[in-house]
């Protein structure tokens, strides 16, 4: 028996996602013939081609047909006036951006060599406030550094020409994601696979042919990550039933263990066979047995499928048994990228920060040190699904035995772990096995920014190979931190993440607003604690997100606790997780959140620390009631402490 796992697009550029490398290891580490594929990649490098951009061509004439040159879109309008240079220049940018020709950075550099459409404005927004970015950033001798970044806005540019102008589902990290992510209905989904294919999807369906042909496989396994992942899941999946109709298709990932949890639409099984929620190994292996007859259909775990009632009548049916176990995390083993084209991946980078772009830049090898969240108490936090809530975690020395395996098989030290929070005491104890065993590797991952994290081992994490870290400082504001239940306060978050960027090790805060009962002041506080923590450098990156209440966090089943009412909500029969509420306090988030993202742009840029906070926002804002020493006074009394 053959199994072919694959990532619908689209994901990451710069590395693959490790759901099929999970499975892959563990499916082969129990006999079966494993083999994955990522048509995400390769769907994207089939379209910045020069062959494709002539049919890109064609399909934007023909749309924009009846528009004058002044009613275009920038995009298109700098593609069709620029064709000739994009059509001469795409298919070395992604030669560039892949690592296999670096001398063509000096060309790049010039600013001649590729044509610059609107990404490339922000270069000159930013010259308009700080003068020459691009010097600051990458001085005389970042030539690499400098090309990459040029090429990114190049990339950005015709990924906006596919998007607006070809297909409108297309996105570089996801695609067709507003079809997917919370829809109670199947029908916008339904009908776009009902309806003709476009431009992507017809490479897409080539792709598949191909892997089929090749791999003939027995199974298809489909990893559903995100919601921009399930149309092209669908697209697959409805390309394999018209080669083989007795395929079976099994579907699973993030998304479908989030969002997925009322299905009861029968038309997604015209597409997919079996949905598994929650970890895979366990579903899936039991439904590989039952595919080889060594099981029953009542036996397969967390698992939907179609079933006919009494009367003959189609209904979706899960079968939950909890009788089997999950895999240990001591068993599932290490991840396989065999058949991933690991030397085919871009190395991007979108942003003048170093902390901001190794989310898109390197190839790393992404692993988990723990299943779910050691802490699992954050009232936002989708604490009640397995994915959270259920905490097991291997041994330090099975983890660096794996990082050794993925070593020799990738030739990659880079390692980024992607666990829902790094469990501090294991990090420490993982840290020194690193150093006590001789093993050189970079990583990253995401932490709580909890007291335990001293400066001394703050250290101990960068010598063990630590170059990033990433946690959430949320609202900055004592009292929502509370209410989340998030167990930290300002002052520690301030304190530990100093602690970290003293040690090198670079950090993201991950910030919050929109919070239930968050006033208009609170929020201008927020921002003025953020400015002070990156003026005094204790983190170098942060990103503004709206709050957004979910079914499955504590807020979502429980919101009178928060203050708020949820909306009423229509029948689910496909997706849901994203639920309305009304928060008595009416406080202007909208307005708030564009001044927010404003000024962290430039923060993230090092530039607008001397602006009021009034600056970033359309309207009149309450002044800040902090001091504007907070910060300053939280790390002096870290520094005092330690040497006291």
């Amino acid at each position: 028996m053959t199994v072919l796992l694959m990532t619908p697009p689209m994901t990451q550029l710069n590395t693959p996602y490790p759901a099929t490398a999970y499975l892959t290891g563990f499916l082969r580490s129990q006999g079966y013939e494993a083999v994955q594929r990522d048509p995400a990649i390769e769907l994207f490098l089939e379209m910045m081609t020069a062959p494709a951009l002539e049919i890109i061509r064609q399909h934007v004439e023909e749309n924009f047909e009846h528009f004058e040159d002044n009613e275009l879109p920038e995009a298109i309008f700098n593609f069709l006036a620029e064709f000739d240079r994009y059509h001469l220049t795409v298919e070395s940018a992604i030669r560039f951006l892949q690592g296999k020709d670096p001398s063509l950075a000096m060309r790049i550099n010039s600013r001649r060599f590729l044509p610059e459409g609107p990404a490339f404005d922000a270069i000159s927004q930013m010259e308009a406030v700080s003068g020459d970015v691009l010097q600051a950033a990458f001085g005389n001798l970042g030539v690499q550094d400098k090309a990459k970044y040029l090429a990114t806005l190049f990339i950005n540019d015709l990924s906006s020409v596919i998007t607006q102008g070809v297909d409108p589902y297309f996105e570089v990290s996801r695609y067709g994601e507003q079809l997917a992510a919370a829809n109670p209905s199947f029908d916008n989904l339904y009908d776009t696979l009902m309806g003709e294919p476009s431009f992507s999807s017809e490479i897409l369906e080539q792709l598949v042919e191909h892997y089929l042909e090749e791999t003939q496989p027995s199974v298809v396994a489909l990893t559903v990550p995100f919601p921009g992942n399930m149309l092209g899941a669908l697209r697959i999946a409805q390309t394999c039933k018209a080669i083989n109709p007795d395929i079976p298709i099994v579907v699973g990932g993030g998304f479908i263990n989030t969002e997925l949890r009322a299905l009861k639409d029968p038309r997604v099984f015209e597409f997919i066979d079996f949905i598994c929620l929650d970890d895979g190994e366990r579903p899936f292996i039991t439904l590989l047995e039952y595919f080889q007859g060594q099981r029953e259909v009542d036996d397969l775990v967390r698992t939907y499928f179609l079933a006919e009632d009494e009367n003959g009548e189609p209904y979706v049916h899960f079968n939950e048994n909890d009788q089997l176990q999950d895999i240990p995390q001591t068993e599932v083993g290490a991840p396989v990228y065999d058949g991933l084209p690991l030397e085919d991946y871009l190395s991007l980078c979108e942003m003048l920060n170093p902390m901001h772009r190794i989310w898109s830049d390197g190839r790393w090898n992404k692993l988990t040190i723990a299943h779910g969240c050691y802490w699992r108490k954050c009232s936002f936090c989708d604490v009640s699904l397995d994915y959270i809530d259920r905490f097991d975690a291997a041994s330090a020395d099975v983890l660096v035995d794996r990082i050794e395996q993925l070593i020799e098989e990738t030739g990659e030290t880079g390692f980024h772990f992607v666990d829902e929070a790094l469990p501090p005491k294991l990090l420490f104890t993982f840290a020194k096995r690193l150093i006590e065993r001789g093993v050189v590797i970079s990583w990253w991952g995401n932490i709580r920014f909890e007291r335990t994290f001293s400066e001394a081992r703050c250290q101990l994490l960068a010598d063990s190979g630590c170059i990033a870290v990433s946690g959430g400082l949320e609202v900055a504001s004592d009292r929502l931190l509370k209410l989340m239940k998030k167990g930290v306060s300002v002052e520690r978050v301030a304190q530990v993440t100093k602690a970290f960027s003293d040690a090198g090790i670079l950090v993201h805060a991950y910030l919050m607003y929109g919070f239930p009962t968050q006033t208009e002041q609170e929020t201008v506080d927020s921002l003025e604690m953020v400015r002070q923590m990156m003026q005094q450098g204790c983190f170098q990156s942060a990103y503004w997100h709206r709050f957004v209440a979910t079914i499955h966090s504590p807020i979502g089943l429980n919101p009178e606790n928060f203050g708020i009412t949820l909306a009423e909500r229509p029948e689910i029969l496909f997706a849901e997780n994203d639920v309305d509420f009304t928060d008595p306090t009416g406080t202007n988030h909208d307005m708030l959140g564009e001044g927010l993202r404003k000024a962290i742009y430039n923060y993230m840029h090092g530039i607008g620390f001397d602006q009021p906070m009034s600056f970033w926002f359309n309207q009149d804002v309450k002044p800040t009631s902090m001091r504007k020493d907070f910060v300053s006074r939280a790390v002096s009394n870290l520094i005092t402490c330690n040497n006291g």
